[in-house]
């Protein structure tokens, strides 16, 4: 019974924090004042990092060597990759310290290259919410549901230099989270449509004098879509469009020890939440500017100004430490801003290679009063690398 209310409480509060509005008839203000103000919009599992690795690393993943989850953070890399054909899977529970045992995230992805400098990519997530059964006041049951998302993604990506590529992919997206009348609004499933641009430059060995080192710097925008909608109230949301910019120093220290240092600053291109409806029709304003409009304004729409939009940044940092191409030893933290969403955690991981197999663990550990919900949760990625070049992704 707990379990159903915990995850009821979950879904209805996506739904009804989607539609709201200034239901105290209060004079709207803007927050300037260091108010919490976190950017909220649909479907942000789109922004779950899926993989064990980036995991452990706190989060990075735009610069790191090519892998098959490179499909979610910047899909240029997959021109670099060293492997004719990969394929991971990952499994990573949800809200565990809830003892909910059937709320996860599942994300399956892989590449296949098509010649040495273009590769194309696939990847599915699919993100369940449980089991819920519905009651009405009286407590009589209105069956059971189970509100789900996922996200089908394909990807080309092709190297326009020795050193550079580009990346684009398409996605498209479905968000049931209730289906029928609640509360006099009828609730329908969401599907948006979407596309991530990305670019990356890899610097050729060699560089600051040194030998059997490499730069590498990534960017991507990623999830630029059309918004959605659950209700027929013409109440529709943005969905969580990001721009992703990161950078990967990797240096092998001698033929059996290589490391990496990764760092990752990610902006959501969304509109900040306001509490104004000038025309007074029950729909926020920010809500209802067009995509184009709300990325362009994202960098400039908060109301506390330009001290708020530099709180809109998310920083990850990350270390990779291989021995020998085959066991690799990880950590890394995540810091997001107090009045932005508060998330700041270290990671830890682990990741074993052989032959073709690869295993990836990672553990996250809070740093603050926010609940995370992968708090103390083992999460895991398998790896099959078909061509494999080596683990670590220097070049031989």
């Amino acid at each position: 019974m707990k379990k159903n209310i915990v995850q009821l409480g979950l879904v209805l509060a996506i739904v009804i924090g989607l539609s709201q509005t200034n239901v105290y008839g209060q004079t709207p203000t803007t927050p300037t004042d260091g108010r919490v103000n976190t950017i909220i919009t649909a479907v942000p599992f789109l922004r779950i990092v899926p993989d064990a690795r980036s995991g452990g690393m706190g989060d990075v993943g735009m610069a790191i060597s090519s892998d098959a989850n490179a499909m979610h953070f910047n899909a240029s890399k997959l021109a670099f990759a060293e492997n004719d054909v990969s394929i991971s899977a990952t499994y990573t529970p949800w809200l565990r310290a809830l003892d909910l045992q059937d709320v996860y995230i599942a994300y399956l992805s892989g590449y296949k290259k098509i010649d040495k400098t273009s590769a194309v990519g696939l990847s599915l997530r699919y993100f369940s919410l449980g089991s819920i059964q519905f009651t009405d006041f009286n407590g009589m049951s209105l069956g059971n549901n189970r509100p789900n998302e996922f996200e089908v993604a394909g990807a080309y990506a092709r190297q326009l230099s020795p050193n550079m590529s580009l990346g684009v992919s398409l996605k498209f997206i479905y968000s049931k989270l209730a289906n029928g009348p609640y509360n006099g609004i009828n609730i329908s499933p969401g599907i948006a449509g979407a596309g991530d641009v990305s670019f990356t430059y890899r610097s050729d060995e060699g560089i600051f004098g040194q030998e059997n080192n490499q730069l590498t710097v990534g960017a991507a925008i990623t999830n630029l879509g059309t918004k959605i909608s659950y209700t027929d109230d013409g109440n529709s949301e943005f969905i969580p469009t990001n721009l992703g910019i990161g950078i990967a120093y990797e240096h092998a220290i001698d033929d059996y020890n290589s490391i990496v240092f990764a760092v990752d600053i990610n902006k959501l291109l969304t509109p900040t939440p306001d509490t104004l409806d000038t025309d007074g029709d029950g729909i926020l304003d920010f809500k209802q500017s067009g995509v184009a409009t709300g990325v362009l304004s994202s960098f400039n729409d908060a109301p506390g100004g330009f001290s708020e939009e530099l709180n809109e940044f998310a920083f990850s940092a990350g270390i990779e430490y291989w021995y020998d191409k085959q066991f690799a030893v990880r950590a890394g933290y995540f810091y997001e801003h107090p009045t932005k969403g508060a998330r700041k955690f270290f990671s830890v991981g682990l990741g074993l290679k052989y032959n073709i197999f690869g295993l990836n663990f990672s553990y996250l550990v809070p740093t603050s009063n926010q609940t995370n919900p992968l708090d103390n949760t083992l999460r895991f990625s398998l790896v099959f690398d078909f061509g494999a070049m080596g683990a670590a992704g220097l070049v031989e």
